[in-house]
């Protein structure tokens, strides 16, 4: 597990180093929020990264607006820390230009403290610790010092988490559960082939599974094999050096698989139905990318779902459950202060990145990177 302090870049964005030594951006300028309609017309400054146009990690810009006033129903959190997912930097891109309005502040994980509340609100009070997944597409994201969220997706932090592990489970947790439990409905003593085992997905994927009482195979590359065994998979396949479909079929003796969980896409996904057995289920989280040819599926009576993540807060008390059981944590493979969360996709969308599990974002000042790596 690595620390990665923040560091000097291409981006041509000013910088200074603070008391701690770590490189920051320098002092945000102030931006009328006419230009952010999801924000009030007055109030106290934040600090938030703006996308100005899509396009690479160059197109953040770190700037002040106003802070949210909560309204009826609402609740007010201080960010204490967010993470990266593979969604932030398709939306940076401009993979959904049709769903984001520029310029917007985006980040899909929150783990924060209530700083205050709107009329009506009895779930969480002024100084309760809470966790959960921005409503995607709609308003602010999490890449700011407070986000404004309705009540009904907020739940309350794991205590056994820190706020950079809770920040790195919300989305992805929320992911592999719809995905596992909600459609591919994976039993007790049925088996799951969990493609990109050592990813931010992939690695909840292993645990949450071997929790519901399956056998896991993943496959990862053969540097990943002691962390893929350490998070639950039952076997390991080196997608790099062996044909996964014969791999699996001759561990199975031919039988295949119950369910394949895909965050990869493309040619993984094409070929997954080759390893399924009869009756088998399919669950993806990747976009359709080319036509897919699904006589394996069909000669094996088999399903599939494709998953986009909807948010609320009984799939957070259900992780939160799992957490305190000790059966399912986050790994935090780096952690980024949020004026370096351009650094931080640059890295994620590296083939190569080194990184196993999750890249955390600390964004309140107080929060030590180091809570990241204490278990």
């Amino acid at each position: 597990m690595d620390l990665l302090q923040a560091q000097r870049s291409e981006y041509p964005c000013p910088r200074r180093a603070d008391r701690r030594g770590t490189v920051v951006l320098s002092t945000p300028q102030y931006i009328e929020n006419s230009r952010y309609p999801f924000l009030p017309k007055r109030g106290y400054a934040m600090k938030a990264l703006i996308l100005k146009a899509f396009g690479g990690p160059e197109s953040f810009e770190l700037r002040e607006v106003p802070k949210p006033v909560p309204q009826a129903g609402q609740v007010l959190v201080r960010v204490h820390a967010t993470s990266i997912n593979p969604l932030d930097y398709q939306v940076r891109r401009g993979d959904y230009p049709d769903l984001v309005a520029l310029p917007a502040i985006t980040g899909h994980d929150v783990s924060g403290v209530v700083e205050a509340v709107g009329p009506g609100v009895t779930a969480v009070a002024p100084g309760d610790e809470v966790w959960y997944t921005p409503q995607i597409f709609e308003g602010q994201g999490s890449y700011a010092e407070y986000h404004l969220a309705a009540e009904s997706i907020i739940g309350r932090k794991p205590a056994a988490l820190s706020h950079l592990e809770a920040a790195s489970l919300s989305l992805v947790g929320g992911t592999a559960w719809e995905a596992l439990v909600t459609r591919a409905a994976l039993r007790v003593g049925e088996s799951i082939l969990v493609h990109g085992g050592a990813g931010g997905v992939g690695h909840v994927a292993i645990q949450l599974a071997k929790a519901m009482g399956a056998r896991v195979f993943t496959t990862v590359r053969e540097v990943n094999f002691e962390f893929t065994r350490q998070m639950g998979a039952d076997v390991l396949i080196d997608y790099q050096k062996q044909d996964y479909v014969e791999a699996i079929l001759r561990e199975t003796g031919g039988h295949g698989v119950d369910v394949v969980f895909d965050s990869i896409g493309g040619d993984t996904l094409s070929r997954s139905p080759e390893v399924l057995a009869q009756l088998g289920r399919v669950v993806s989280i990747v976009d359709l990318a080319q036509p897919q040819n699904l006589l394996q599926a069909w000669g094996r009576n088999a399903s599939y779902h494709f998953v986009f993540t909807r948010q609320n807060r009984g799939k957070l008390d259900e992780l939160s459950a799992l957490v305190e059981r000790g059966r399912l944590r986050p790994h935090v493979g780096a952690v980024y202060s949020l004026a370096d969360i351009p650094l931080a996709h640059a890295r994620l969308e590296s083939r190569d990145n080194g990184i196993r599990g999750k890249i955390a974002i600390a964004v309140e000042p107080s929060v030590d990177p180091a809570q990241a790596f204490a278990r």
